[in-house]
């Protein structure tokens, strides 16, 4: 199969959607890659790296999505990037459709592309690929937190997240007790800070106890009790995932003016729409603004911070998946995983998602494909 991989044009996009060690595994099995020049740069990973081991390196987008089959990327479409696909292509990315706009998706259908959302597809009750992502986004959270609480920064508050001796430490509340929510715990522990997690799911609050030896504490999830979260936080992360939805707002922009002034605010689930209703997106070069005398800070590609664990990261998590269509065609690959099912949002003219199918008014048909052995 001739894959191509290409250089992200999101702002601020660093990352590269396979590592140059995948594309080492998918040469010897007998592939073509195509890498657009200069696509792994910000991540360290020069057009040498790739040519080393096999790759052809190409100089225009045009060019690697009109000799390719499969595309490889990260960022979701954008309008210039649905209309380089071409007729029956299959696209991987984290693509966010339901946030996104109805004339990207049905330049989708139109095209009969087989489109793959990273962040839906899953293994054993996760979603591995969005979970390697979700493991970096959680402990840059802290980190970006921990940053903004500093007196450095304008209207902070001058808190030190560890404390010290007969000094309290940060108060840090984590939204969501999933893969981002037990690594901004982790890392908020391991700054010394006092740690409260809230999650409607009973079941997530124990794992994290148990994880994280009841160093933290564990509360349950409702209007009352996230209010209250709210307005002791230092740190406060929102860290709520729906899968394949809009996010509802969990935090009102009533309780955002009862926080402490210069509180900081990490919205973590701000590439799905944001879990804050003051939340609104940001970048990696201006992350932050004021509200209610409260920082945000709302970057919705935070793991593009760190490109080259981002980029080792996704490569490890996604490299199976692009294999098995691969070596075996994409019908014999979905038949042997339901997991990858799942992620798949439109194929051969029809949106296969149904939250998608709801959010934009389509018509919904279940994925149906046969054996090409």
């Amino acid at each position: 199969m001739r894959i191509g991989i290409p250089k992200e044009t999101l702002l601020e996009e660093k990352r590269i959607a396979l590592a140059p060690a995948g594309v080492d595994l998918l040469i010897k099995s007998g592939h073509t890659v195509f890498v657009q020049t200069g696509a792994g740069d910000e991540s360290h990973f020069t057009d040498e790296h790739y040519i080393k081991v096999g790759a052809t390196v190409v100089y225009t987008q045009e060019e690697l999505f009109q000799r390719s089959e499969l595309i490889a990327k990260i960022a979701p479409l954008t309008e210039v990037e649905s209309e380089l696909l071409q007729e029956n292509q299959i696209i991987f990315s984290f693509l966010h459709l339901a946030i996104g706009k109805k004339n990207i998706v049905q330049k989708l259908l139109d095209k009969k592309i087989t489109a793959i959302s990273y962040e839906l597809i899953e293994k054993n009750e996760e979603l591995p690929v969005l979970q390697s992502m979700s493991e970096i986004a959680g402990q840059l959270a802290v980190q970006m937190g921990e940053r903004y609480l500093g007196s450095d920064f304008p209207h902070s508050r001058g808190v030190l997240l560890g404390g010290i001796t007969g000094v309290a430490p940060a108060a840090v509340v984590v939204l969501g007790a999933g893969v981002v929510g037990l690594n901004a715990a982790r890392a908020a522990l391991g700054r010394g800070a006092q740690v409260i997690v809230l999650d409607n799911d009973l079941r997530r609050l124990r794992r994290i106890e148990n994880l994280l030896d009841k160093s933290v504490t564990t509360v349950v999830a409702n209007p009352y009790t996230i209010a209250r979260g709210v307005k002791f936080a230092d740190l406060f992360i929102g860290a709520i995932q729906v899968k394949g939805e809009k996010m509802p707002f969990a935090v009102s922009e009533e309780m955002i003016k009862g926080m402490k002034k210069g509180a900081v605010v990490v919205d973590v689930s701000i590439d799905q729409g944001g879990c804050i209703e003051t939340s609104r997106p940001t970048s990696i070069s201006s992350p932050s603004y004021l509200e209610h005398d409260v920082i945000h800070i709302c970057v919705p590609n935070l793991p593009a911070l760190v490109p080259r664990t981002a980029t080792y990261g996704l490569t490890n998590a996604s490299i199976e998946y692009i294999k098995n269509i691969a070596d075996n065609g994409f019908s014999n690959a979905v038949m042997s995983d339901t997991g990858l099912t799942k992620g798949v949002c439109t194929f051969s003219g029809y949106c296969s998602n149904e939250t998608l199918a709801e959010t934009f008014n389509l018509e919904y048909r279940r994925l149906h494909v046969f054996s090409t052995n």
